[in-house]
């Protein structure tokens, strides 16, 4: 049977995608993306925050008008939707074959096989183990980087926060485990490891009574085929010594680390459950770029949370003006049914939240034209991504980007180059997020050395 599988949300989501697909493809199913042609519609969701619950439900009500106007006779809704919204989503969609929960996406093929047995099953997993099944997965993000999940689950219950709800507490992933994926995508033809996890810096703790994703990253270095690894999702407080010692002494970790911190003010920051102060922030901060000077740093910001007012929202405003981060997302608050924040007294106007977005980025704009401009006549490596007929040149990721988010540096070159690919450029001109550069050889590039010298 053919299979359409549209996966919504963050790169976690995605990874049980391809497990899920590449569950299916083992067994003979066929993949399409042809709405019409699908026999089978399957919808990953999110709800995270109110936007991705309402993008969730309205791509599942799109898909449901192929029962009719398709040939598709199952359709299936998995993912966090499926988790906190079980008896909504069969009440209200009635075109709805099956629920799988977040916990249970190895049980896929179990809910089709139901289906054609005239069932209409919700398989919804105790969230308190990791699901085993296929190694195999289909990689959905072009096949030279894909993303390694390390746990599941949080543990950290912040007041604005439902993933506990929809993801169980934090389980780390075996390390045998996940050195056996990680060599099969290495396999498959993937040069670069991103390492995520709802926090990463937890990894171990669970599993071996101390942190240990210091040691999961040595393990993963040693895979010969990979190039890149990069981790996302290290929570300030427990970033430790050992973690950052190995970032220095093995080549194949890019310096680069995403560090949500979500505020700067000490009183919002005790409203949100954190367990950081501002002064904790900036002395992270400042000791990874004391150890690790050419480290790039990505963070994350909410405002308009309840009760911020324009004071603690200018904390915010002279904090990333000091600290300089090298890349910076802001979202603005979304009052999540179920959470702690959702009944606190204060909640603040959507297009108030929505300036304070603005003047934040506004900020972050100038900085990063800044920084790009500081890395014209450097030559660093990139990662060849492919190539922008439009623009007549080839696009391609360094260490400080990662894929669909950071920034992109541009290559004219009548050479041709092959997505996978790792080059040397020369960066000669920077915009407010990318950058342009030049291919260089090695004995251009020595020379360059010893002119900076």
């Amino acid at each position: 049977m053919k299979v359409l599988f549209i996966s919504l949300g963050c790169d976690k989501n995605l990874v049980d995608a391809e497990h899920m697909l590449g569950s299916l493809a083992g067994r003979g199913y066929e993949m399409t993306d042809d709405e019409t042609e699908a026999e089978i519609i399957i919808v990953n969701t999110c709800c995270f925050i109110d936007s991705a619950k309402e993008e969730s439900v309205n791509t599942i009500l799109d898909m449901a008008r192929y029962k009719t106007e398709g040939k598709c006779h199952t359709l299936i809704v998995t993912g966090c939707v499926a988790e906190r919204y079980k008896e909504e989503v069969l009440e209200e969609i009635p075109e709805v074959d099956a629920i799988v929960g977040t916990n249970s996406y190895n049980k896929i093929e179990e809910a089709i096989l139901k289906v054609g047995e005239g069932a209409r099953p919700a398989i919804l997993e105790p969230l308190n183990y990791i699901p085993k099944g296929e190694k195999r997965r289909v990689m959905a993000t072009g096949g030279f980087f894909e993303y390694l999940k390390i746990a599941e689950g949080c543990d950290r219950h912040c007041t604005y926060c439902a993933i506990p709800d929809m993801r169980g507490p934090y389980r780390s992933v075996p390390m045998e485990d996940l050195l056996e994926e990680a060599r099969g995508l290495a396999a498959d033809g993937v040069k670069e490891l991103i390492l995520v996890a709802q926090e990463t810096t937890l990894y171990g703790t669970d599993l071996y009574n101390e942190k240990r994703l210091h040691i999961l990253l040595k393990e993963l270095c040693k895979i010969e085929d990979i190039h890149w690894i990069r981790v996302l999702y290290c929570y300030p407080e427990e970033i430790y010594p050992e973690l950052i010692q190995t970032m220095k002494e093995e080549p194949k970790i890019c310096h680069y680390m995403d560090i949500p911190i979500q505020h700067a003010n000490d009183e919002i920051l005790k409203k949100m459950g954190r367990k950081t102060s501002r002064a904790d922030l900036v002395r992270v901060v400042n000791t990874l770029r004391q150890e690790i000077p050419d480290i790039a740093i990505r963070t994350t910001l909410i405002t308009g949370f309840p009760g911020e007012t324009e004071a603690q929202f200018e904390d915010v405003c002279d904090f990333i003006r000091e600290m300089k981060f090298d890349r910076l997302g802001v979202f603005t608050y979304s009052c999540e049914e179920g959470t702690a924040a959702a009944r606190m007294d204060g909640q603040i106007d959507e297009e108030v939240m929505k300036d304070r977005q603005d003047a934040l980025m506004t900020i972050q704009q100038e900085i990063s034209s800044e920084r790009g401009q500081s890395l014209i006549g450097s030559t660093l490596e990139v990662f060849i991504e492919g190539y922008m007929s439009q623009e007549n040149a080839y696009v391609g990721r360094t260490y400080a980007d990662i894929p669909n988010v950071d920034g992109m540096i541009f290559i004219q070159t009548s050479e041709t180059l092959n997505s996978g690919d790792f080059v040397k450029v020369l960066v000669t001109a920077a915009m407010e997020y990318d950058l342009i550069g030049q291919l260089v050889d090695d004995e251009t590039d020595e020379l360059l050395g010893k002119s900076a010298e």
